[in-house]
């Protein structure tokens, strides 16, 4: 499975420009106007022979109560979650500031691997100017200028290395080339695991109509007609003890790992809410990933003649 690399830090201080270097793209909008992404935003990174996923995430205030800021922390917070580790970004040549101490005590208890990161040093003096982030107690600060490109092979580096990642140029086990890795993906309670067990024939998979009762991506072995499959239920990502009860219980990280390790990816949609944003996002991805792609909507029971018309007009655009 790729590490995942979340970019956490205060509005303006450069992280979706540090985005759009890791993944060698213009995904990430960029302008010099604070808050300007609000939702999270997924893409893949690479360096050398290693790949990762990257999450830009909005502003974050930990404390705001209420607003547009209070919904961004949520996402971010969500993020942090997925993340196997974060890239926390400061402001070089603004400095330290209340926020930035409330995003440091944050992610100190979460005791989640850090790396702090110092944008915008270019031709700044590294020893004088950012002595005072020392102050946030996350350790060394790394200085980078995105709009530079400066510092980012360093910064992934530093992201990586706490993680014990396996070379990915050694070889593993060759995977059994008669085996279909059959990935099925979608939003939350479209009915993921109640598909696989109607396939199984038995109740394998816990389903539930409740969005995430599915924690992890499952994999479970189907064989039909004498060809072996790989079954993937792609999973809600639901934390060991504290849920995270007003933020999306679906992992979209775990839906991308699942899609990348599959040879065929069943996209399922719900009749009764039709195509949604999240539904097109999950699609793309998969075609941008070279994966065989398969339609499916289920609850279509559940729907009258002019909603099925509806959806029809809406999958064939």
């Amino acid at each position: 499975m790729k590490p995942v690399i979340a970019l956490v830090g205060r509005p303006n201080v450069g992280k979706s420009t540090i985005f759009n270097r890791l993944t060698k793209s213009r995904d990430a909008i960029v302008a010099d106007y604070a808050g300007l992404t609000r939702d999270r935003h997924y893409g893949n990174g690479r360096l050398g022979a290693q790949e990762f996923i990257v999450i830009d995430t909005g502003g974050f205030e930990p404390k705001a109560a209420d607003g547009i800021y209070k919904e961004m922390a949520k996402q971010t917070r969500q993020a942090v979650a997925e993340a196997d580790v974060v890239v926390f970004v400061v402001d070089a040549r603004a400095g330290v500031n209340a926020q930035d101490h409330d995003i440091a005590k944050y992610l100190r208890k979460l005791g989640k691997p850090t790396v702090l990161t110092a944008n915008k040093a270019e031709g700044m003096t590294e020893g004088v100017q950012l002595s005072e982030f020392f102050e946030l107690g996350l350790g060394e600060v790394l200085a980078v200028s995105a709009s530079h490109g400066q510092g980012m092979r360093t910064l992934v580096d530093m992201a990586l290395a706490p993680l014990n990642l396996p070379d990915p140029e050694e070889e593993g086990e060759p995977a059994d080339p008669t085996v279909i890795k059959l990935a099925v993906a979608g939003r939350p309670n479209v009915g993921k695991s109640t598909l696989i067990n109607t396939w199984l024939g038995e109740e394998r998979l816990v389903a539930f109509d409740q969005p995430g009762t599915t924690r992890d991506a499952i994999s479970v072995p189907f064989e039909k007609a004498g060809q072996k499959f790989e079954l993937i239920d792609t999973a809600g990502l639901r934390r060991k003890g504290k849920v995270f009860e007003a933020i999306e219980k679906f992992s979209v990280v775990k839906t991308l790992q699942a899609i990348e390790s599959a040879n065929v990816v069943l996209l399922l949609l719900d009749a009764t809410q039709g195509v949604t944003d999240q539904d097109a996002h999950i699609a793309g991805y998969i075609l941008e990933s070279g994966r065989a792609v398969v339609l499916a909507v289920n609850k279509w029971d559940a729907v009258d003649a002019y909603q099925k018309e509806l959806l029809e007009r809406s999958v064939e655009t």
